[in-house]
């Protein structure tokens, strides 16, 4: 429309000045070339002339202009059926939709839109090759989509397990400083996470659990393994391990998986007492089987003060096969014969297990019972034999 408007307007205007030549002009137009001949033309010729020319070429320039604007018209279209195509899981339409758009598109942003796609559905099909090229290309000709770029680039060498080469390129990202948005540090973390860098996975999950509350159990999850690693790491080293579990907020150390790590590792580097401490304050949360079963472990002087503990548990929990098992243990070392096989039996009753059969079969051993001692161990041997042959 715009077109037809400036066509009717530069007509309107030819007319107007061919009329006003034939009512006023009389000269003409010469034009000399030195060493080459004299042009004369009538003054309305000329105009005209002019006139035409500028008309022939802003046509030309429009036509021109028009023609870009198809290609780019074309790349945009081509990047919306890659997204398309991208979400609803073809990846390999989308990499060729994208691929031709990228080539195609003139514009920074459509550019870049149609490279990432291309990239990543490259990545999904396993097209690696193709992957490589489109990054080196996109390298090249995307300098000022840098965010973009490399907030893809990251992504994929994590997606390789080239975690150091992805840490390198988020650092990268930082130097312009700046907020940096959620997905990037999620990236960050998961590269901290395959470098081992647990510190640096603990405090880049606080800070997304304070801006994600709804993602906390996902965020809290990867800050237990953290946990557990460096549990691990301390573990033989009393000093560390008394300054990290103390480092700990109240309500991490009474999270029942990081208790079970803490206390293994107590328990390893040889501090029953800690060890019993920490199970006796978180027990009773959720009642934990591993934290329970730990607390048969690491036995010293204290055992008849962690028989006490144990049965006051056991009136808020009479049925627990668990707890009936560690008490059953805990006075097997006490000596106390007639309780621990009540306890041992007890628990059976609830839930037999390899372990409590096991247990009874010691017991019944070291109480010279040596027939009911082998009927004992062979039900924990065909119960243990089962139970493997049902996990297949």
């Amino acid at each position: 429309m715009r077109l037809i408007l400036w066509v009717l307007v530069l007509f309107a205007a030819a007319v107007a000045v061919a009329l006003a030549i034939e009512e006023y002009g009389t000269g003409h137009l010469v034009v000399e070339v030195p060493e080459f001949e004299k042009f004369e033309l009538p003054l309305d010729y000329a105009i005209a002339g002019f006139f035409a020319t500028f008309i022939v070429f802003y046509i030309l320039i429009r036509i021109l202009s028009g023609l870009l604007n198809r290609r780019e018209i074309r790349a945009e279209s081509l990047m919306q059926t890659g997204v398309k195509a991208f979400f609803e899981g073809d990846y390999d339409y989308a990499k060729k939709c994208a691929a031709k758009g990228f080539k195609l598109a003139k514009t920074p942003l459509t550019k870049a839109i149609n490279s990432v796609i291309a990239i990543r559905s490259a990545q999904q099909t396993a097209d690696i090759s193709t992957r490589n090229k489109l990054l080196e290309k996109t390298e090249q000709d995307l300098q000022d989509e840098r965010t973009l770029r490399l907030v893809t680039k990251a992504e994929i060498l994590l997606n390789d397990g080239n975690y150091q080469e992805a840490l390198n390129t988020l650092q990268n990202l930082y130097s312009t400083g700046g907020l940096q948005p959620t997905a990037v540090l999620e990236l960050e973390m998961e590269a901290q996470r395959q470098a081992g860098n647990w510190e640096a996975v603990l405090e880049i999950g606080r800070i997304l659990i304070h801006r994600h509350p709804l993602n906390k159990k996902h965020y809290e999850s990867i800050q237990h393994q953290a946990h557990l690693e460096n549990f691990k790491a301390k573990t033989g080293n009393l000093d560390d391990l008394n300054k990290y579990w103390h480092s700990l907020s109240e309500t991490e150390q009474k999270s029942s998986r990081i208790a079970v790590a803490a206390t293994r590792a107590y328990i390893v580097t040889g501090d029953c007492a800690t060890a019993h401490k920490i199970i006796e304050q978180n027990v009773q949360t959720d009642w934990n089987p591993e934290l329970i079963a730990l607390y048969s472990e690491c036995l010293n002087y204290h055992v008849n003060r962690q028989i006490e503990c144990a049965e006051v548990w056991l009136k808020a929990q009479p049925n627990n096969a668990g707890l009936l098992l560690t008490l059953g243990k805990l006075c097997t070392h006490c000596e106390l014969w007639g309780k621990a096989q009540n306890y041992l039996e007890a628990s059976l009753s609830v839930e037999p297990t390899p372990i409590a059969h096991f247990a009874l079969a010691q017991l019944n051993e070291k109480l010279g019972k040596h027939e009911l001692a082998m009927d004992q161990y062979n039900k924990a041997l065909e119960l243990t034999l089962k139970q493997n042959g049902s996990s297949k």
